[in-house]
């Protein structure tokens, strides 16, 4: 891929992603895939005037090795050095890149029972950290190819030419063209006015119906709001988290979902994927799940915490989006849920609470707003998904027909 190219990428994350101020730490979460990238990457950031930037490497056949060789005490531990360091960026509050480029795949065969037992063994510790900057960081997650992960896409090419054909498609899809900052603004300005009409609905329930069985009603908080695209932090500064994003999203309100939902693409959780699985949910929980494949990782995602369960996250995204149009499967959740409509079991969002700004966890909580360790969307829009709002006037409004909006 040209240099020219990835400069112009480098530069969307930096400035419409995480928009970097003088001054400000920047936080960049890596693999070891695309080194060069991550190189120009960082040039952009200090090029923002950034005070330092930190890059963190991550490399999943390392992950595997300690899954399988440390023992579950020492793999959820929090030693003090980590947590003086947390509290550091707590202190500092720096913008988190993070570049997803893991093989899907990657962890396959790991003990999965150990894996989440250390993590709730570690989330306690953690939690009041992220609590800390919830709200207040700028943050945005955005991909680079891995040779694994474009194998996996484009299975039946060569590595390198796979790597090129999916630096394609991330770029594409992102919006990386000739002027990637005016096509953003843009394209922000649909999100949001496609927000404002949601919400000047009154919408109480949206029902879910599809060909392939599901039959969802989702209740929705008073207080909340559908949000798209830009968000901007407690500092006041402006970021977008999802390059790409194409969706308009709303928590929903915990123990209000009724009726079975099937997904439409396969989930990559954890290093492994999910695939061809349905939920069914009572009283706003998922009480009976089932998969092909990965169905004890499924049950064991469920049941990570008392909130795992239940939903935080309703998305609309219409068929036609650019990422469904390419036709990819691309087994990365940033993709793939910004390709059609998705749910997400486990915490919901507290900046969709109208004047979230003023409002602390707890208030958010008691208005509806799920609390858990994960959050984990995954996909079920499909070419005969239809939506249909039921409003505080009791009127019945069509949100999707066929997979596309319906206004």
């Amino acid at each position: 891929m040209k240099k020219t190219v990835l400069r112009q990428y480098a530069k969307l994350i930096a400035r419409m992603g995480v928009n970097v101020q003088k001054g400000q730490t920047v936080i960049i979460h890596a693999g070891l895939d695309q080194p060069e990238f991550v190189e120009i990457l960082v040039d952009e950031c200090y090029k923002c005037k950034a005070r330092e930037v930190i890059v963190e490497w991550s490399y999943q056949p390392l992950a595997k090795l300690h899954y399988r060789h440390m023992s579950l005490k020492a793999l959820g531990e929090v030693k003090e050095w980590q947590k003086a360091r947390l509290q550091h960026y707590c202190d500092v509050n720096p913008a988190r890149i993070h570049l997803t480029s893991a093989d899907p795949d990657g962890l396959k065969g790991v003990n999965v029972q150990k894996m989440a037992k250390a993590r709730q063994i570690s989330y306690p510790i953690v939690k009041p950290y992220n609590d800390q900057l919830d709200g207040k960081q700028q943050w945005c997650i955005a991909a680079v190819p891995g040779k694994a992960w474009a194998k996996k896409v484009f299975p039946g090419e060569r590595t390198s030419v796979a790597v090129e054909k999916l630096w394609e498609a991330i770029l594409a899809t992102s919006r990386v063209n000739e002027d990637p900052i005016k096509a953003w603004e843009d394209h922000n300005k649909d999100l949001h006015d496609r927000c404002a009409y949601l919400n000047s609905l009154g919408i109480e329930k949206l029902h879910y119906t599809a060909d392939n069985g599901t039959n969802l009603t989702v209740g929705m908080i008073p207080e909340a709001v559908f949000c798209g695209g830009c968000e901007t932090a407690k500092t006041g500064i402006s970021f977008n988290p999802n390059i790409p994003s194409e969706e308009c999203f709303i928590s929903p309100k915990r123990g209000e979902a009724e009726g079975i939902v099937y997904a439409t693409k396969p989930l990559s959780y954890q290093g492994q994927l999910i695939e061809n699985f349905w939920m069914r949910f009572e009283d706003g929980k998922a009480v009976e799940v089932g998969a092909e494949k990965g169905q004890e990782l499924l049950q064991q995602m469920v049941n990570m915490d008392e909130g795992a369960g239940y939903l935080g996250e309703c998305a609309l995204v219409p068929q036609t989006s650019p990422i469904n149009v390419t036709d990819l499967l691309f087994y990365n959740t940033l993709f793939d849920e910004n390709a059609v409509c998705h749910l997400a079991v486990g915490r919901g969002f507290n900046d969709t609470i109208r004047g979230y700004h003023d409002k602390t966890n707890e208030e958010c909580k008691a208005l509806g707003v799920n609390e858990s360790m994960i959050h984990v969307d995954f996909m079920i829009g499909c070419d005969s998904m239809n939506i249909d709002a039921t409003c505080a006037d009791g009127k019945v409004v069509p949100i999707f027909r066929n997979g596309n909006w319906a206004f």
